[in-house]
């Protein structure tokens, strides 16, 4: 019996793992149920455990120069993948040109591929040729679904009353993602039924059962969608609490995603990730970011409700500056400052179990 729905899978993430880039890769590394991870592509990192690249914490997933290798290795183990995963996240999306060759190998090996970019792999005739001779599927997950399938806003959002948190950012690529799974998965620990709102394609690979992909949305329909989603899970699970993914920031110039999530999903509190040493917003050298006192209030004033917590991502911190980062953001914001991801989420859901009824 497969562990995972869509089973054994290699993550492609040549040249990016560990970078912003990678972000979907990292994700699945850390924790997916669709598929059960048997290694990562990035030739910079051929040898190593993933986990360990990443977090410092072996994952038992290693990484391969190449797919030929990766096929070698895992043929001998008994780990041969089912699909082939892209998990890139450039942005705007774009497939590197080199990405195809190791596709096409994927798709004449008879695996299935799933890709989260804008470059759609179901445009391109030439693997679609390859994928029909083999009887492999490939899903561009960013692809906008058809019209009649999606959902415009009813307001039926506001039959929920369970608790609504939304995991916002100051800027993009900065673990938003990560931090509602590690709230969710914390809840449950603490004995609470929690649900995740993927919203985007990174969310929805991860596994997550209540999910839009707000990249692929047309406008009209992307603050349906977010309700769709909450109201679901709402409706099919009577959930303790809701956490809603949160997708780019307020004032990020390239994805001010943050106002949907907020004048659709209507959270009852948010949670601010931020990342106290990057000054530039992300992919926009010299857009300076604003501060954190800015992008609290302008959150509070659009949705007329309270950040109670800020969550720190500590990319190019050492591990002794960290503390010291959350009790600065504390003596600044007047708001508890938590490391979920260095440290654990106990604190973070003892604090947000006091706001379930």
């Amino acid at each position: 019996m497969k562990k995972s729905i869509d089973g054994n899978a290699l993550v492609y993430c040549d040249g990016a793992f560990n970078t912003p880039n990678g972000k979907t890769a990292h994700g699945l590394v850390r924790f997916t149920e669709r598929y059960d991870v048997v290694g990562v592509i990035d030739i910079n990192y051929a040898g190593r455990d993933a986990g360990e690249v990443l977090d410092g914490k072996p994952s038992g997933i290693p990484v391969f120069a190449t797919i030929d290798q990766a096929v070698e290795t895992l043929k001998a183990s008994g780990n041969i993948p089912e699909s082939l995963v892209i998990g890139l996240a450039p942005d705007g999306g774009r497939l590197p040109h080199e990405a195809k060759t190791t596709i096409s190998k994927a798709l004449e090996m008879g695996w299935n591929v799933d890709s989260g970019l804008h470059d759609f792999l179901t445009n391109d005739a030439a693997l679609m040729a390859i994928a029909t001779k083999n009887n492999c599927r490939i899903r561009d997950v960013r692809k906008t679904p058809d019209r009649d399938k999606l959902h415009f806003f009813t307001g039926d959002i506001e039959k929920v009353d369970c608790l609504k948190l939304a995991v916002l950012g100051t800027d993009s690529a900065l673990g938003k993602r990560t931090t509602a799974w590690l709230l969710v998965h914390g809840l449950r620990d603490a004995g609470q039924k929690a649900e995740m709102i993927g919203t985007g394609q990174t969310a929805w690979m991860q596994g997550a059962k209540y999910s839009m992909v707000m990249d692929s949305c047309i406008n009209d329909f992307v603050s349906g969608e977010i309700e769709h989603a909450v109201v679901s899970a709402y409706k099919n699970e009577n959930p303790d609490v809701i956490v809603i993914e949160g997708q780019g920031s307020l004032m990020n110039p390239a994805y001010p995603g943050g106002f949907e999530i907020l004048a659709a999903g209507r959270p009852d509190y948010v949670i601010l990730q931020h990342a106290p040493k990057r000054l530039e917003y992300d992919g926009f050298p010299g857009y300076k970011m604003h501060s954190l006192a800015e992008q609290i209030n302008a959150i509070e004033v659009i949705s007329g409700k309270k950040v109670i917590a800020i969550t720190v991502n500590h990319e190019d911190m050492e591990e002794d500056e960290i503390l010291e980062a959350c009790k600065q953001i504390t003596l600044e914001t007047k708001l508890p400052a938590f490391d979920v991801l260095k440290y654990g989420a106990k604190e973070l859901v003892a604090l947000l179990k006091e706001k379930i009824q």
